[in-house]
């Protein structure tokens, strides 16, 4: 992948606002306020694609972003940008528009979608508290005092404590002085 290409996809955008670029799996993410909306791989453009876009990718004839993985052809939601949007920044810039616009739509999505993993989990944690303190507590059990870890019986741990001490009486009246 060439640097002149990359140099040349920021300059395309910059009309777009402060966009960024990151290395990633041989190629680059492009980013708009920490938001991936493009990737450059093997010196192509893709742009972000969802349900909302997708057609109008299709129909301009751009290609999806596809890869090898594990042997099999895996695809992303990335199309590649039109031929003649390549050519210009004014001609990118509806595209660039359309593919942060996908990025920010995934983006709510992901929120979404952590929110409620969020609120199912409190879910479970109240139900579970809530069932523990439906049970009856189990009575204590007293040990003898006699009880020594050879008489004990089989599978309790032995704990040893320190006798309790009795509380100091707390001497009160004047002091010498």
């Amino acid at each position: 992948m060439s640097e002149e290409f990359i140099d040349y996809v920021m300059e395309l955008l910059g009309p777009f606002g402060t966009v960024r670029t990151r290395r990633m799996f041989g190629g680059y993410g492009v980013y708009l306020d920490g938001l991936m909306f493009a990737i450059v791989s093997q010196d192509t453009l893709y742009l972000k694609a969802d349900e909302m876009n997708r057609v109008e990718f299709e129909q301009a004839g751009c290609e999806i972003f596809a890869y090898a993985r594990m042997g099999k052809r895996a695809t992303l939601n990335f199309f590649q940008a039109p031929g003649e949007a390549m050519e210009s920044a004014e001609l990118m810039l509806p595209w660039a528009r359309t593919a942060y616009a996908a990025a920010l739509r995934a983006n709510a999505k992901k929120q979404v979608a952590g929110q409620a993993q969020a609120a199912r989990k409190l879910a479970q944690a109240k139900a579970q508290v809530t069932a523990s303190a439906a049970r009856p507590a189990k009575p204590a059990q007293k040990r003898s005092a006699k009880e020594t870890p050879a008489t004990r019986p089989a599978g309790r741990k032995a704990v040893r404590r320190k006798p309790a001490r009795p509380a100091r009486p707390v001497k009160r009246g004047k002091r010498a002085g």
